[in-house]
């Protein structure tokens, strides 16, 4: 059979990195790893072709070459999901659907034919089964983790890598924390399970061998949730794959206590990682006991991003408002907390309660749901009727925070104050490329001469110049994510 792999498009959010990727002539930020590995689990002997919809449009010959058109998505993609199931009903196609969306708003999908749930390891074998017999079901669900080590390497050969920033490989599901608003949990359960050392670097290999030279980001919703096996199994074979290798670095997401552990630190450093997500979330520490965030509690946050930039990585963090717990001076307690963090990358949004998380059944129960989550982090939306703030003074004080932390001045500055911090691991490989100079020369124009805030700019380019030269590259790449946020920010605002 012809099987059409279909990704939806993301709106312009502040992970879509839409804007700053103008500058590089890139079309999206990551590849539909997802969908990438439920390829391979399909028969070899049937054809497939990957549409990614950040990449392409969907054409009306990709439907006609298609017996079955799979698609899978997150929340956030739900308007560009309903299009395409729109299209491959509309040219007859049966519709395969998978994946966060489905999983929380299956019944906002009537045209799906079959619905293949929760981790495909397990339920898409049962369907593919039933689909040989001429009885597949309409819905294939399961409440068993599978083990991943039997997981296929994903088909990087359907991608045209040219196309993206950076390159994708999970090493783990699953997350040992139990955050009130996360849905981690429900949907990969307590426990981490990993994948071997050796299907790791099976991927990795297949991806540099196709020419990658750039970032890989492990997908991981919590990379050291097994600390034991990363110091003793992954991080070692990874120091060792790097021996020879060009351009290659490393991206995931953490729990702060990482800050705790300097063996771990640095074994990660030296493995090619420069660069952590974490989930700050607060700076209150009522907020943080609201929503069972006990690895942030009764810590020094500021201390540890601080120490955790000293050791070589640059720390990108999350950050929420609207906890029952929060006052008015919640904003500018978030505010003074990015600016002195030197977190450049702050994902900053409302707190929204996502089917499947204990705050969604909490929030139920109190009558305080209104309607579904958008899915974007930083959209100014929120579907919870607060329990003691005044809405407009949420939604107002959410705009302030925006306001301020992504204006030219405050935005630049934070640049700064995390370069001061921030020493750079000789470990760090970055391949120069054209597309780099190109990005140089457009961020002159866009930032430089054209934008009102060109006085930082070129303030920022002759301090780095001056103090930090090795830095240099670093401080353009956050000039330019900084001109993406700003529009981002600017939209939600409004």
């Amino acid at each position: 059979m012809n099987i059409l792999l279909i990704y939806p498009e993301f709106p312009d959010t502040f992970w879509s990195f839409k804007h700053a990727l103008k500058f590089v002539r890139k079309k999206s930020a990551f590849p539909p790893l997802g969908l990438l590995t439920v390829a391979a689990m399909i028969p070899e002997e049937w054809n497939k072709r990957l549409v990614d919809m950040n990449i392409g449009k969907l054409k009306q010959k990709d439907l006609n070459w298609a017996d079955y058109a799979f698609i899978s998505g997150m929340i956030v993609q739900k308007e560009s999901a309903a299009e395409a199931v729109a299209a491959c009903k509309k040219a007859g196609l049966k519709i395969v659907a998978g994946g966060p969306l489905f999983m929380s708003e299956r019944e906002n999908f009537p045209d799906v034919d079959h619905f293949v749930l929760n981790e495909a390891e397990i339920t898409l074998p049962l369907f593919l089964e039933d689909l040989s017999r001429g009885c597949a079901k309409p819905v294939y669900t399961s409440k068993e983790f599978p083990d991943i080590t039997k997981t296929p390497l994903p088909l990087w050969e359907l991608v045209n890598m040219g196309k993206y920033v950076t390159m994708s490989v999970q090493f783990s599901r699953g997350c040992p924390f139990n955050c009130d608003f996360c849905n981690v949990t429900s949907l990969f359960g307590h426990r981490c399970r990993t994948k071997d050392t050796s299907q790791i670097l099976g991927e990795l290999d297949r991806i540099y061998n196709q020419g990658w030279r750039a970032g890989i980001f492990f997908v991981d919703d919590n990379f050291i949730g097994n600390k034991k096996q990363l110091k003793t199994d992954l991080l070692p074979a990874l120091i060792n794959w790097q021996k020879g290798k060009r351009g290659i670095s490393f991206l995931t997401e953490v729990s702060i206590n990482l800050a705790d552990d300097d063996e771990l630190m640095q074994m990660m450093i030296n493995a090619g990682f420069d660069m952590v997500f974490i989930g700050i979330e607060t700076p209150d520490d009522s907020g943080l006991a609201e929503c069972s965030k006990k690895q942030n509690r009764n810590r020094d946050m500021l201390a540890d991003i601080k120490k955790m930039q000293r050791f070589g990585f640059q720390v990108q963090g999350g950050f929420i408002v609207g906890f029952d717990s929060d006052t008015s001076t919640i904003f500018q307690r978030q505010i003074d907390f990015i600016q002195k963090s030197g977190i450049t990358t702050a994902m900053v949004g409302m707190l929204q309660a996502i089917p499947g998380t204990r705050l969604h059944e909490r929030m139920k129960d109190e009558g305080r749901l209104i309607g579904t989550t958008t899915g974007d982090n930083v959209d100014g939306t929120s579907n919870i009727v607060p329990s003691k703030m005044n809405a407009k003074a949420l939604q107002d004080g959410y705009k302030k925070i925006l306001n301020e932390i992504y204006s030219h001045k405050g935005y630049y500055q934070r640049v700064k104050t995390f370069l001061r911090e921030y020493k750079q691991s000789p470990n760090t490989k970055k391949s120069l490329r054209v597309s780099h100079l190109l990005a140089l020369i457009r961020s002159v124009y866009l930032l430089g001469i054209i934008s009102n805030g060109r006085y930082y700019y070129w303030n920022l380019i002759l301090w780095t110049q001056f103090r930090k030269p090795k830095l240099f590259p670093l401080a353009i790449t956050l000039a330019i994510y900084g001109y993406h946020f700003r529009k981002v920010s600017k939209q939600n605002v409004a």
